[in-house]
């Protein structure tokens, strides 16, 4: 196929007119193409007058070679690279199952490619099923009495099945792609293979990870939930096998270990056993909500009505050098309750996949370093983000009531009262200072971030805007250290991977990292 880029499309029109600017860059009749799509499709909304489509789109022509060496020299045109997985080459023997530790993205993903590899993984995850943990995380936040171990932190599809389940990474891997048509495989758009912003909302994603399991199993894979990994054998340097529950030992020479960002205890188990880990720089704060509507006339204008939900990405750093930027930005969406361990509370941001709630919502986050930590023990940052859940929690008065204040009573000390804005989250808010919960180092790099935010997306600092705490599961505070062939540096056939390993930020980004692991385990029995 040839690539054809910068492809403009006019909004309101339709999507067959790209065909036709293909031909037109091609020097072809548009007969001539046999076949086309869209491999990726952005919007320009950097003019508000003159919104528009910009796509790359794929052709398949007569005579590709001649058509190629007609238009040779355009630098928009070239012949379409092959974007195929390629499982790697020769026989593996293993005599013992592979085991992953933990279904979110990165182990859902390496148990995937561990069963297409015909490994058949046994998967352990000390949650739930969707279906079960939609259940225990809906009475989480109607009631809120909280299960530890079947939440929105943990449980199949990980902590992103209850998000906007955004697909947006920075990293460049060529896997990526792999990852995405594996979900669209499982029932997600088909849309996510070539929009700029892909996601797929919590609603849908339910059923994608629920379809992923199936086919895991299919391939002979076994997935147990509710066997929480409590222990890790091991001889002569050798991971020997695990035990689940603390009571049933599964041998195993290879585990994939795809914690996730809040699975402390597992992580107070490991320094317990001294494997090697490190203090990791993150970031903490609050969810901030808008009306929608004003993020969307701020971002196109007069073009707001034409277009779906928008979204925004702001940095800034603070004239003391510290970052604070929005994250996990949710288009109509909600702020939730994400707790995970009892007396502490946590929140995040969700999505359906229709974006369509009155609000919009972003994490708000200040940058966090290990000497912010106070200490240098290995699970300080995890202690530090107890320290502020706990204060949060103090703060709502108990039952998981979530502490909020407006942006006017924040920076402005004016009175806490409700505007047109009204926080989302479940199962009840209360007016609160945040100047009490979080360190001063935080509230005035969001105090100096909040108006310079403001001058960039208008209505950002709002005096009715919603600040809702603590925004404190962004990414793991603790890094897994791992070595040649991701394996840890402590152990030999355990291999640290995704979020909770700290090598990871996203769905995408920790799938593809649990695909790279399952293909170290493959190498690594190849005879």
């Amino acid at each position: 196929m040839i690539r054809i880029a910068d492809l403009k499309l006019p909004l309101g029109r339709e999507e067959s007119l790209l065909k036709k600017r293909a031909a037109k860059q091609l020097h072809i009749p548009v007969e001539q193409i046999t076949s086309w799509r869209i491999f990726k499709k952005s919007l320009d909304a950097r003019k508000k007058d003159r919104i528009h489509y910009v796509c790359v789109v794929d052709v398949a022509v007569n005579n590709e070679s001649k058509v190629l060496a007609g238009v040779k020299g355009n630098k928009n045109i070239s012949k379409t690279p092959d974007l195929s997985y390629h499982f790697p080459e020769g026989k593996c023997q293993m005599e013992k199952r592979p085991v992953v530790v933990g279904f979110g993205p990165a182990g859902m993903f390496a148990a995937l490619l561990l069963a297409q590899m015909g490994l058949k993984p046994i998967v352990l995850e000390r949650g739930g099923d969707v279906d079960s943990r939609k259940e225990a995380v809906d009475k989480f936040w109607k009631t809120g009495v909280l299960d530890v171990d079947n939440n929105v932190q943990f449980g199949e599809g990980g902590a992103g099945t209850f998000s906007d389940g955004k697909l947006t990474t920075r990293i460049k891997d060529p896997r990526c792609r792999k990852v995405l048509e594996e979900f669209v495989a499982a029932g997600a758009p088909k849309e996510i293979l070539y929009d700029s912003k892909p996601h797929i909302g919590t609603d849908l994603l339910r059923g994608v990870v629920k379809e992923i399991r199936q086919k895991i199993i299919s391939l002979g894979g076994e997935v147990r939930f509710f066997s929480k990994v409590t222990d890790i054998f091991s001889e002569n340097g050798m991971v020997t096998g695990v035990e689940i529950n603390g009571k049933e030992r599964l041998d195993a020479s290879d585990v994939v270990l795809a914690l996730g960002h809040s699975a402390r205890d597992t992580f107070t188990m490991l320094y317990e056993k001294g494997f090697a880990l490190e203090q990791k720089p993150f970031a903490m704060g609050v969810r901030i909500e808008h009306p929608q509507d004003m993020v969307n006339v701020s971002q196109y204008g007069e073009a707001a009505d034409q277009l779906p939900a928008a979204d925004y990405r702001l940095t800034y750093t603070t004239t003391k050098g510290r970052g604070v930027y929005t994250f996990c930005m949710c288009p109509g969406g909600y702020v939730v309750a994400a707790a995970s361990e009892e007396g502490r509370l946590a929140v995040n941001g969700m999505s359906e996949h229709a974006r369509d709630g009155q609000n919009a919502n972003s994490a708000l986050l200040v940058q966090v370093f290990p000497e912010d930590f106070g200490s240098e023990h290995p699970l300080a940052g995890m202690y530090f983000q107890r320290e502020l859940e706990e204060k949060a929690f103090q703060a709502g008065g108990g039952n998981y009531t979530a502490p909020v204040q407006t942006v006017g009573s924040f920076l402005q000390n004016k009175e806490n009262a409700f505007g047109q804005v009204r926080p989302t989250y479940a199962p009840k808010t209360v007016f609160a200072d945040m100047k009490e919960i979080f360190p001063d180092f935080m509230t005035e790099a969001m105090a100096e971030a909040l108006p310079a935010m403001g001058r960039r997306l208008k209505g950002f600092d709002r005096d009715d805007a919603v600040l809702t705490a603590v925004e404190s599961r962004s990414s793991s505070p603790v890094r897994i250290l791992r070595g040649e062939g991701g394996q840890s540096l402590s152990l030999t056939g355990l291999y640290p991977t995704g979020e909770g390993a700290g090598y990871a930020g996203g769905i995408v980004s920790a799938a593809v990292d649990g695909v790279v692991a399952a293909e170290h385990i493959f190498r690594r029995h190849v005879k």
